[in-house]
């Protein structure tokens, strides 16, 4: 089939690759005319595991293409998908639509035939009907069916969630829109991906209920933390306790600092506004929001705490600045309010991610330095916290790591070492749930 992908940014990029990589003919569209010649020379402006040689590959077998001319890109497709930013808007954190709107109206004029134009951005319920009054009226003869189809991929696996997803949502009432999406995913039914097929607005909604539910359980569990640290108890083993219940399951049940990055902040947000104007508040996600954002605050007093003295001229060493691992992706990183906190007590701080510093330079304070490797960050520090928990911190050399540090003090906000492996070798040792800070 033949795809128009307006937007390359995380979500359009991704799905126009995979949906070539399935052998369908896919033009990926961006009216940022440098960001297109950087992908037609395989440049790849995100971090994802696999997907440069994705790119190259189907670029080579001429299914994958890069253009900013939106017209002929609509005029010769079957398939449109919206796929660009809705971040939240200023002021009253509902989504921004106007690139939503924008990239209607363009597509409106632009569409030859029968032509599916689907959402890919997450987007609030009731933006599929907004995307189809503003097409009638910019194009009232336009055959034109619009469609859900939201997306549920997670920042370094998103190749795999897209080609082997746990379901695959679609809203449509439409039976010709029906026949076109699904000889769009049949590619995946080798893998037996349910097609869950929804009115446009439910599978709208599931999109922003399935991460306010996630996002849920993170916040549930970064509670139970602070109740284990209370009481005596073991946050890990609670977690892994409650996690083999099928009813529950063990997902997003790690205790942390918090969640972040570009989906969960702003979809919960989102929802809860939709919500109180709605009149149907929903008070539960609204505490979520609010307890998190109190989570994130808290850790950087953890770290003051650890220290034990007066902060003003220490160094602490952070290890990990994206707000998970696999992806240079900064937004709503709980390292920013950590780094922020430690910064405002008057405490240097050295930072290293391998893979997310020219990310963290955008959004971190000047004075932030950056590190080479996890142990030139740890040198001459006072304290070493880590806040992401990439592989690459797993198996550091403890031994080495207590002669580089001035005082050797490790607060793990991932709980990624056995208390053990560190107080054995002399460390303070801090994590997240535990007792007596064990």
């Amino acid at each position: 089939m033949r795809v128009a992908m307006i937007g390359t940014g995380y979500v359009g990029l991704v799905s126009g690759t995979c949906f070539s990589d399935f052998g369908h003919e896919v033009v990926c569209v961006d009216k940022d005319a440098s960001k297109i010649e950087r992908l037609g020379r395989g440049e790849i402006p995100i971090f994802e595991p696999g997907l440069d040689d994705l790119v190259r590959r189907n670029v080579a077998a001429g299914r994958l293409r890069f253009a900013t001319d939106l017209t002929q890109a609509v005029r010769q497709a079957e398939v449109v998908f919206i796929a660009v930013g809705t971040p939240s808007r200023r002021g009253d954190g509902h989504a921004d639509l106007s690139y939503v709107h924008a990239a209607a109206r363009e597509i409106a004029r632009a569409a030859n035939g029968f032509t599916v134009v689907v959402t890919k951005s997450t987007v609030p319920v009731g933006t599929g009907t907004d995307i189809e009054h503003i097409i009638r009226e910019e194009a009232p003869e336009a055959d034109i069916a619009v469609v859900s189809n939201p997306e549920f991929l997670r920042e370094g696996a998103a190749i795999e969630d897209f080609k082997r997803p746990d379901r695959i949502v679609i809203g449509t009432e439409d039976p010709r829109a029906r026949e076109v999406m699904t000889a769009l995913y049949r590619p995946l039914s080798l893998n037996a991906a349910p097609l869950l097929f929804t009115e446009r607005n439910t599978a709208e909604l599931i999109k922003y209920a399935s991460n306010a539910f996630l996002a849920m359980k993170i916040t549930f569990i970064n509670e139970m933390a602070d109740l284990c640290e209370k009481v005596g108890g073991n946050v890990q083993e609670v977690a892994r306790g409650i996690g083999l219940d099928r009813r529950i399951g063990p997902k997003f049940l790690h205790a942390g600092p918090g969640y972040g990055g570009s989906c969960f902040p702003k979809d919960t947000l989102a929802l809860m506004r939709t919500a109180q104007e709605a009149g149907a508040p929903l008070r539960l996600i609204e505490t979520v929001t609010t307890v998190n954002e109190s989570r994130k605050a808290a850790m950087g007093r953890r770290v003051i705490e650890a220290m034990g003295t007066p902060p003003r001229g220490a160094t602490v060493a952070v290890l990990g600045l994206t707000f998970k691992p696999n992806t240079d992706d900064m937004r709503d990183s709980p390292a920013i309010n950590i780094v922020q906190s430690l910064l405002d007590r008057g405490v240097q701080v050295r930072a290293y991610d391998p893979v997310g510093m020219d990310e963290a330079r955008k959004v971190l304070p000047a004075e932030v330095e950056y590190a080479a490797s996890a142990y030139a960050c740890a040198e001459g520090a006072d304290c070493l916290v880590i806040v992401t928990e990439w592989d690459a911190f797993r198996a550091l050399d403890l031994d080495r790591l207590k002669t580089l540090l001035r005082r050797p003090i490790v607060v793990d906000l991932r709980n990624i070492y056995p208390p053990a492996d560190l107080i054995g070798r002399g460390f303070k040792y801090v994590g997240v749930g535990r007792p007596n800070g064990e």
